[in-house]
């Protein structure tokens, strides 16, 4: 009898460290390098026929840096502009799309050359950028002319002009729809614009000061980081669009001022920027919840996913926030068992760590109802001795 209980118990321990174990390398995301660029990072794009990181750097001297993925360090300094804030990577033209928000323009920069190439005027204020793919065009939002202007990269010239809410800033591109989808931060809705006829197509309501804005593909949804989710009675969130109705199915509720977002196509997953407590949060898209958080630098702001390496790129406002590790950008591998640390979260199980622990506690089971009846056959002859 003893020797079944020790049997039992040593297939029991096994079974839970075996199952913590899975559980905590499917969110085991982490800083894994930070990188000193330029005063007061903003925007962030990721170029995929190079393997590099473009990074607006708002403060003075007003600069683009450019991040080889491969060594994480800057490879080169571009000097651009006066208030540059948004970044946009287009594929199809090997250029990276920069706006300047005080020069009321766009500035187009080779990735091939590192120098500016074009500069397109566009509406006042232009904050953020997207690139349509189906299209070949980039959408900008104008913060203070309360439109987004299309430019078509053939001839880097505005060809639409389209009226949306009030203070536009963030952008997405759903290319399952082919539309636009735009975040107005002091009208509390999201624009919704087919990209066929530049024309806003739905307007949806949301909570208050709506600011990033991201396209999940897997799931044909939109993510939009919300400072107050009044409708579910959240004091920051995460909400979620259906492109399929252009409605809110769902809100994650975060920690204050969410800011930028990025997708994450290869695990479902949405990275969000929370500008207020130096984290990034992490969404999983088949249930809409958070979960785990991640410490990365002060004031973070904006994200770009790199496909290519499994990594998101985090830029760090920093002194803006009155901390000392800003004017950087932090690394984060989205890879399971990675050796970087997370911020300390209570381990959750995923429906795969579930399923195997289950397994394990019948194996248990069976080990100690095979071991039984062999034991009762022993006991007589063990008596007889």
């Amino acid at each position: 009898m003893k020797s079944q209980k020790k049997i039992s118990s040593i297939l029991f321990l096994i079974t839970i460290v075996f199952a913590l174990s899975v559980a905590n390398a499917v969110h085991a995301i982490g800083v894994t390098a930070t990188i000193n660029v330029g005063t007061y990072p903003q925007g962030v794009a990721y170029d995929s026929g190079k393997g590099e990181i473009f990074v607006a750097n708002a403060g003075l001297p007003k600069t683009v840096s450019v991040i080889n993925d491969s060594s994480n360090t800057v490879i080169a300094t571009i000097p651009i502009g006066t208030g540059i804030y948004g970044v946009a990577y287009d594929p199809g033209k090997g250029e990276i799309f920069v706006a300047d928000y005080d020069l009321n323009m766009v500035l187009v920069i080779s990735d091939s050359s590192n120098t500016v190439v074009a500069n397109v005027t566009v509406g006042t204020g232009p904050s953020n950028l997207a690139y349509d793919s189906s299209k070949g065009e980039i959408f900008v939002t104008n913060e203070l002319s309360y439109t987004v202007s299309v430019i078509s990269d053939s001839d880097n010239a505005v060809v639409a002009t389209v009226p949306v809410g009030n203070n536009p800033e963030g952008v997405a591109y759903d290319s399952g729809k082919g539309e636009i989808f735009v975040a107005n931060f002091i009208s509390n809705t999201i624009s919704v614009i087919n990209d066929s006829s530049n024309t806003v197509v739905a307007n949806i309501p949301v909570g208050t000061d709506p600011t990033g804005v991201a396209y999940d593909s897997g799931k044909g949804e939109i993510f939009v980081s919300d400072e107050e989710d009044l409708i579910h009675g959240n004091t920051s969130a995460v909400l979620v669009i259906s492109d399929s109705s252009n409605t809110l199915v769902g809100s994650v509720r975060v920690n204050a001022y969410p800011n930028g977002l990025t997708y994450d196509s290869s695990k479902g997953e949405i990275f969000v920027a929370i500008q207020g407590s130096n984290i990034v949060s992490v969404i999983k898209d088949s249930s809409n919840s958070a979960v785990t958080n991640v410490t990365v630098g002060t004031g973070p702001s904006e994200l770009a996913y790199d496909s290519g390496k499994g990594e998101i790129f985090v830029t760090n406002l920093g002194p803006l926030y009155g901390g000392p590790f800003g004017d950087t950008v932090s690394v984060l591998s989205d890879a399971a068992g990675t050796t970087a640390s997370p911020s300390p979260t209570v381990p959750e199980f995923s429906r795969a760590s579930f399923i195997l622990l289950m397994v394990a506690m019948l194996v248990v089971i069976f080990c100690a109802v095979a071991v039984a009846p062999k034991k009762q056959a022993e006991a007589p002859y063990e008596q007889n001795r």
